[in-house]
């Protein structure tokens, strides 16, 4: 189970975002000064991943671009003798080497996990959910990697919800007791369910998967709004392998929701020293007013 290559689906409209998603990628908005994707290709690089594929779609190239070495930008920085921004520039294009296949039609996650089965082979490998931003001292990916490696099983990434946010997640049905600390083996899964959920550990956008899981989503029919549901795959390989959920540790924010993109915002931006006491300070007028 040792996990060298990530997949991270990069296909989707961003309607949430509509109309600045006409022109943007969804994936480029900026968390500070940083593309949101640029944390999730991190969060895969600090977990020892060095090869990439975005499963990409018309209009979504700037996101290959950006990770792409600009010698004309580099040699600009260098000339300046600035050395922190020619540093910052830099790093991620060359941590990483990236690659990209196209998803021509817009038929699920899971369709969209699929069309990476070339580039991935025979091996195990990461999905990372461009949406699901986590902010943890060891990157969760890596967390996930490391559970997976002990117990030679595919990782499902999970965390507790309020009883009134459900119903927005797929949610599992786990084992009464933990085979691990934090972990446990998967009973089933249910998408959104809206009552008598099984618990209140809901799934994002983190997963550790075994190669047969492409045999799989090869033969799903399409589910859910016509798509081919990556949850009903799952679902058919818990019951041939058996999957575990792991309740990472970290901060996870939604940035594919307008309200979680805005939280990110201020909470990155609180970590970093040379923002934290003026938007501290914002914060702190902004209550006063109301």
């Amino acid at each position: 189970m040792k996990v060298r290559k990530a997949v991270i689906p990069v296909a989707g409209l961003g309607t949430r975002f509509l109309p600045a998603t006409k022109v943007v990628a969804k994936e480029l908005f900026p968390i500070v000064d940083r593309p949101s994707v640029h944390y999730i290709v991190e969060e895969a690089w600090r977990a020892g991943i060095r090869e990439i594929v975005f499963v990409t779609a018309s209009g979504k190239g700037a996101i290959e671009d950006y990770f792409d070495i600009d010698v004309g930008l580099e040699l600009f920085l260098e000339n300046k003798h600035d050395e922190e921004r020619l540093r910052m520039v830099r790093e991620i294009g060359r941590a990483v080497q990236v690659h990209s296949v196209r998803q021509k039609t817009a038929l699920g996650l899971g369709h969209a996990v699929l069309s990476a089965r070339n580039f991935i082979g025979d091996e195990p490998f990461a999905v990372l959910l461009g949406d699901d931003l986590v902010d943890a001292e060891e990157p969760c990916i890596g967390q996930m990697a490391k559970v997976a490696e002990a117990h030679d099983a595919p990782v499902i990434a999970a965390f507790r919800v309020p009883p009134e946010k459900i119903s927005r997640y797929g949610i599992i049905d786990p084992a009464p007791k933990p085979v691990a600390p934090r972990t446990w083996k998967i009973r089933t899964m249910v998408e959104k369910p809206k009552s008598n959920p099984p618990s209140n550990l809901a799934i994002i956008g983190r997963y550790i998967l075994t190669p047969q899981i492409f045999e799989i989503l090869a033969k799903t029919q399409p589910g859910v709004g016509g798509e081919i549901q990556l949850t009903d795959a799952l679902i058919r390989l818990n019951r041939q392998q058996g999957i575990l959920a792991y309740e990472f540790e970290g901060d996870r924010y939604d940035a594919g929701d307008i309200y979680g993109f805005l939280e990110a915002n201020l909470c990155f931006a609180l970590k970093r020293p040379e923002l934290h006491d003026g938007v501290h300070d914002l914060l702190c007028r902004l209550a006063d007013k109301k």
